[in-house]
C-alpha cells in the first residue's frame, strides 16, 4: 500500500469510527490523537492497526488533497480557514472546517444526518409546521453552535418541499442537507464554491424568482439588511443566528445597524419578523431504572418560541425588548413558550437535572415557581 492509499484509508477509518460511535464531531490536529465528541463530551481515540497514535502533518496534507478542491485550497491559504462537505459514502456526509494553526492545518468534521427528521423527533412541536404556510416574513432559528439550528430549518424546508409548489433557494456554507425537488423546485448554493459571500448570494436570490430563501447564517450587517429587505418584499426567509433567547435574537439584528439607523431597524424588524425559535441541547438525566441499552439519546432539546403578534411587534418597534418574555409567558394559547417554561417541563419530567435547568434559566426564581405550579 503506497502512502496516498494509506492516508485515504486512515481518513476513511477516522470517519467510519465517528459513524459507529454516533459522534457528532471529529477533531484532527497535527501532533494530537484524533478526538471525537460523543453525547457532547470529547474523547480520544487511536488506531494501533495503522501504527498511527497521533495525527501527523503528513496526514494533514493528505486530508487536504482528499477533501479540498482547488478553490477551497486557495481560500484556506488566503484567509486561514475554509468550510466544505465530504461524503464518506452514499449514506454518510460530513461538514468540515479546515483551519491553520501555527503553520499546520487542523480539521473539524461534523456528521450530518442523511434523512431530514420531523420536528417532533427533534423535540419541537409539529404545530410549528404551520410556519410553512406563510408567504413572506423572516423566521429565525437561534441557539449556540451545535444546537441543531440547521436541522430544524431543514425540517421546515422539507415540509414546504413536500407540500407547496414553490421555488426554494438555499444559501449555505456548506450545504448540509441535500433537498431533492419534490412539490417545490429547490436550488442550493454553497458560499465559496457557487458564490463568493452570503450577501452576494442573497442579492442574487431576489432576482431568481424565489418564494422561499434560506440564509444559512446572518453574519454581518449587509446580509442582515438584505435578508430584511427580501422578507419585506414578499419572500419567506429562514435564517439562523447565534443567540440564547428570543430577546437576544432581536437585539442581535438591531444592534448590527449603526446607531443612526437603529430606530428604522426596529420598525423594519417589527414589520417582517414572524417567529423566533430558540434551542439548546442539554445533557439528559440518566434513568437508573433503565438498562444502558434502553436509554434514549443522552441529550435533550430545550426551546423557546415567540410568534410576533401585535403586542410583541409594538415592543420591538419601541425598543421595549425586556417585556417580550412576559408576553410569551402569557401567550401559550398562541403556541408560544419561554425557555424557562421548557426547562420546567423537562425538569418536571426528570429528563434534565435541577442543576442543568437552573444553569440555563433566564430567571431561576420564576423557573422554580413554574415547576412547583405544574407539579401541583
Amino acid at each position: 500500500m503506497n502512502n496516498a492509499d494509506r492516508s485515504n484509508d486512515f481518513l476513511s477509518k477516522v470517519l467510519q469510527l465517528a459513524v459507529s460511535l454516533q459522534a457528532s464531531d471529529v477533531h484532527a490536529s497535527p501532533g494530537e490523537p484524533i478526538h471525537y465528541r460523543v453525547d457532547g463530551k470529547l474523547q480520544r481515540e487511536s488506531f494501533p492497526e495503522l501504527a498511527q497514535q497521533r495525527f501527523s502533518e503528513n496526514l494533514s496534507h493528505a486530508f487536504l488533497d482528499e477533501i479540498l478542491n482547488p478553490t477551497q485550497l486557495q481560500q484556506l491559504n488566503h484567509r486561514g480557514s475554509v468550510d466544505g462537505a465530504y461524503s464518506l459514502d452514499k449514506q454518510h456526509r460530513f461538514r468540515f472546517n479546515a483551519y491553520r494553526r501555527n503553520g499546520q492545518t487542523c480539521f473539524a468534521f461534523r456528521l450530518l444526518a442523511n434523512v431530514v427528521p420531523r420536528l417532533s423527533e427533534l423535540g419541537l412541536d409539529d404545530r410549528l409546521y404551520g410556519l410553512c404556510d406563510l408567504t413572506d416574513g423572516l423566521i429565525l432559528v437561534a441557539g449556540p453552535t451545535g444546537s441543531g439550528k440547521s436541522t430544524t430549518i431543514a425540517s421546515l424546508l422539507d415540509q414546504i418541499n413536500r407540500s407547496r409548489s414553490s421555488h426554494i433557494i438555499t444559501i449555505e456554507d456548506p450545504i448540509e442537507f441535500v433537498h431533492l425537488s419534490n412539490c417545490s423546485l429547490v436550488n442550493q448554493r454553497q458560499v465559496g464554491t457557487d458564490v463568493g459571500t452570503f450577501n452576494q448570494a442573497l442579492l442574487d436570490a431576489v432576482r431568481q424568482d424565489p418564494d422561499v430563501i434560506l440564509v444559512g447564517e446572518l453574519r454581518d450587517l449587509d446580509t442582515i439588511r438584505t435578508a430584511i429587505t427580501a422578507a419585506e418584499t414578499g419572500h419567506l426567509v429562514f435564517a439562523s443566528v447565534h443567540a440564547g433567547d428570543c430577546k437576544t435574537s432581536i437585539e442581535r439584528l438591531i444592534s448590527a445597524f449603526p446607531t443612526s439607523e437603529q430606530d428604522l431597524a426596529q420598525r423594519l424588524v417589527a414589520t417582517v419578523m414572524r417567529t423566533v425559535i430558540v434551542q439548546h441541547l442539554l445533557p439528559r438525566q440518566k434513568n437508573p431504572n433503565l438498562d444502558q441499552a434502553d436509554q434514549q439519546s443522552t441529550r435533550v432539546l430545550a426551546s423557546e418560541v415567540m410568534h410576533v403578534n401585535p403586542g410583541i411587534s409594538n415592543l420591538i418597534a419601541s425598543a421595549n425588548l425586556n417585556q417580550i418574555a412576559s408576553i410569551i409567558q402569557t401567550s401559550g394559547q398562541e403556541g408560544m413558550w419561554t425557555l424557562d417554561d421548557s426547562l420546567a417541563r423537562l425538569w418536571r419530567a426528570r429528563q434534565i437535572s435541577e442543576k442543568t435547568a437552573m444553569s440555563l434559566a433566564r430567571n431561576p426564581e420564576i423557573l422554580a415557581q413554574i415547576s412547583r405550579r405544574t407539579r401541583a
